[in-house]
């Protein structure tokens, strides 16, 4: 993608001068951002979707100021009837399940793909909503069908409501005032409060960003990091005192085991990579609820395709996939770098793969994180 060059998508604006100017600072309406935009699914689809165990779903229902959550798979018997107003059914994660979905998250490219999340869908009667309330990411709101009202404001008082099972603010102060048509687009920056109302029947795509929290990312990364550590040491190395002398105050902390745990995390991170490398494993994971099914694997590749739910990344000295790392230099490292990049490669592309890096690669389509079009065994 030319970041420099004016994209429908953001209204006119490069996506350079979208995030200097927009992301992460104030909102941005774009009208018309996909000309002819319909929806990827229809509801019968969607709510297809939704009855199965593998897909997170919720469905919100509004009954004057009170408020109701399910939490699915949800049988379509069991789903309000579509007449019925103010309900409001969320499929999270739908660009592992639909391609079209898939290459429209995809289509924010502009951004790292560490921080996307995924495409949720939102279908909705006549007055359904889930009340006001703020995310704490990034999002950017497709109107796929129908109509939705959106009133936002930039507000201190976050204060949530009590004894409700949503996160919705007690004091909402709307701004501005919008009317989404489908192909409009809405970018919210974190903490930004929104109020969005079906105007008859509607779908919304939600197009969100990861944003770990920074107490979470590093409880996850020093675990990962003691695991490796503790896979390479082999025999544990427990603590010794055979210099202990009897004492009078028990209850302090000996000196010899204080140091003893400032040597442990030195080991830990005595290599000065276990840190990137925790962080490219753990942004790669695959949710919990993501399983692959095992592929097959031709003789001759011709071209490769990440799979839809693959996460793949790379920094300076790895490439990552699905929770795994590869350390990558030369031209391998530059392929594997393209495909976390662009998710595909093409025949020529795949001619400068050493035998090494083919191999892996087929490896991958047998696991089924990759798919390749070649010669069939």
């Amino acid at each position: 993608m030319h970041i420099t060059q004016p994209l429908a998508l953001l209204g006119g604006l490069s996506p350079a001068a979208f995030m200097k100017r927009h992301w992460q600072k104030k909102p941005l309406l774009v009208r018309n951002a996909i000309p002819g935009f319909r929806p990827l699914l229809s509801p019968p689809q969607l709510f297809a979707l939704a009855a199965r165990e593998e897909v997170e779903s919720r469905i919100v229902l509004r009954e004057g100021q009170s408020w109701r959550l399910q939490r699915g798979p949800f049988a379509r018997r069991a789903l309000p009837a579509r007449k019925r107003p103010d309900w409001t059914l969320l499929v999270q994660g739908v660009d592992l399940h639909d391609r079209r979905a898939h290459d429209l998250l995809h289509g924010f490219s502009f951004l790292p793909a560490a921080r996307l999340d995924d495409l949720m869908i939102s279908f909705a009667t006549d007055g359904g909503g889930v009340g006001p309330h703020f995310d704490s990411y990034d999002v950017f709101l497709l109107q796929a069908q129908g109509q939705r009202r959106w009133r936002i404001g930039r507000q201190e008082d976050l204060r949530l409501q009590e004894g409700v099972p949503l996160k919705i603010l007690d004091r909402f102060e709307p701004e501005q005032e919008y009317v989404l048509d489908p192909g409009d687009m809405l970018y919210l920056p974190p903490r930004y409060a929104h109020d969005g109302i079906a105007v008859g029947e509607c779908q919304t795509y939600s197009i969100g960003f990861r944003a770990p929290a920074q107490a979470e990312l590093a409880r996850e990364l020093l675990q990962r990091i003691a695991d490796e550590a503790a896979e390479e040491a082999g025999e544990p190395r427990l603590y010794r005192d055979p210099g202990q002398e009897a004492t009078e105050t028990p209850g302090a902390i000996p000196a010899a085991l204080s140091a003893f745990a400032q040597q442990a995390m030195a080991a830990a991170l005595k290599d000065p990579a276990a840190l990137d490398r925790a962080l490219g494993q753990y942004l790669t994971e695959p949710k919990a609820n993501v399983w692959f099914s095992p592929g097959s694997a031709p003789r001759r590749l011709r071209s490769i395709e990440l799979d839809a739910r693959t996460r793949m990344l790379h920094d300076r000295r790895h490439v990552f996939v699905n929770g795994e790392a590869w350390r990558a230099g030369g031209r391998d490292a530059v392929l594997m770098r393209r495909l976390a990049d662009r998710r595909r490669l093409e025949a020529g592309e795949l001619a400068d793969a050493s035998q090494a890096a083919r191999e892996l690669l087929l490896s991958w389509c047998e696991a089924g994180w990759a798919h390749a079009n070649g010669v069939e065994p």
